[in-house]
């Protein structure tokens, strides 16, 4: 059924049955009453395109993501658990989420002007914040509403969640520190990716707060996928001066980490340390246990999609305020960081 079946069944004009449907104050509440009333019980749905043409609204939220570093075409359900927080928190404003994947290696500053130019949705979710991310800062000039999963430094005052990584870092570091540990390698993501600056940042401060100089050698960036995990392992195990301790910051880079060690014969948790980013489900079977960190992925989800409907009401009246936090992250102290190093 249309809206013109609608009109007809009911007597009325299709003007007066648009503007009953959308909750209009130059309609009766009974005649509002009458048409909801009608449209429900024969089936009446909305032309959806033709809705989009009349209001300038899709009620379509746009999660942009990549084929790039541990996405979840690579078998992580990092953003499976996330998306569906996400989609529970936008359902009950009557939004529907679509996600938009780009291609490996497509410059993602064009990928979102091709979809804002066709007005694919009415707000972004953004994922894989970049060091110097376009992104932002096109969305930002055009004041289109947005959220970031990740902070950059190209620009400020635009609202993002991004996991808490110094915390990460420093509760990692001091229990390694404490330990014994002086030589800690870090396996960290490509210094395009902003987290990877504020990982860095955060292992060389917990270095010097404990009265030690940083060894660029111990630092390895790279993909932080399980085939970069092994390969960086095997870099830093053949150093001249091996570290200890490794602290991998990737959801799979513990799985490589542990193949490389065994390779040398170097036993997780008894000859060296180890320290993983998250509980991911890949790495829950390793043994002994991971040490690592946890989070509610599906309360990070509504809580991205909460701020983003905050921002879109807003900005309905012009006002586009950013809505900045960092999301916690707990570690579960397990067997893999015990051994490696004597107490000093």
């Amino acid at each position: 059924m249309d809206i013109r079946a609608l009109a007809s069944h009911l007597g009325l004009s299709i003007g007066t049955v648009s503007r009953a449907l959308n909750d209009r104050k130059d309609v009766s509440p009974l005649t509002r009453q009458r048409v909801l009333k009608a449209a429900s019980a024969l089936g009446y749905t909305p032309n959806q395109f033709g809705r989009t043409l009349r209001i300038g609204r899709t009620a379509t939220i746009g999660f942009m993501l990549t084929l790039e570093h541990d996405s979840a075409v690579h078998g992580d359900p990092f953003f499976m658990a996330l998306l569906e927080g996400v989609q529970t928190g936008l359902v009950e404003h009557g939004l529907d989420l679509v996600i938009l994947l780009a291609r490996k290696g497509e410059d993602g500053e064009t990928f979102l002007r091709r979809h804002i130019a066709r007005g694919t949705a009415d707000g972004w979710l953004l994922s894989g914040t970049q060091y110097e991310d376009a992104r932002i800062k096109l969305l930002s000039e055009r004041r289109i509403p947005f959220v970031a999963l990740g902070r950059t430094a190209s620009i400020d005052d635009y609202s993002w969640i991004d996991l808490d990584f110094e915390g990460v870092v420093a509760e990692a570091m001091a229990l390694l520190l404490a330990n014994g540990h002086r030589r800690i390698g870090l396996v960290t993501p490509p210094a395009t990716i902003n987290n990877s600056h504020i990982v860095v940042a955060e292992y060389r401060a917990a270095l010097g707060r404990a009265g030690l100089a940083a060894d660029e050698a111990l630092i390895h960036r790279g993909d932080t996928d399980e085939h970069d995990g092994e390969a960086a392992t095997r870099e830093l195990m053949a150093l001249e001066q091996p570290p200890s301790a490794l602290l991998l910051m990737g959801e799979t880079a513990p799985v490589g980490a542990y193949r490389a060690l065994r390779d040398k014969s170097r036993e997780p948790g008894r000859d060296i340390a180890v320290i993983g980013l998250r509980d991911n489900p890949m790495c829950q079977a390793l043994s002994p246990e991971l040490t690592c960190f946890t989070l509610d992925l599906n309360a990070l989800g509504l809580a991205l999609a909460e701020k983003l409907v905050s921002i879109i009401k807003k900005s309905e009246d012009g006002d586009i305020e950013a809505i900045q936090s960092l999301w916690p992250m707990h570690i579960l102290l397990r067997e893999s960081h015990e051994g490696g190093a004597p107490k000093v």
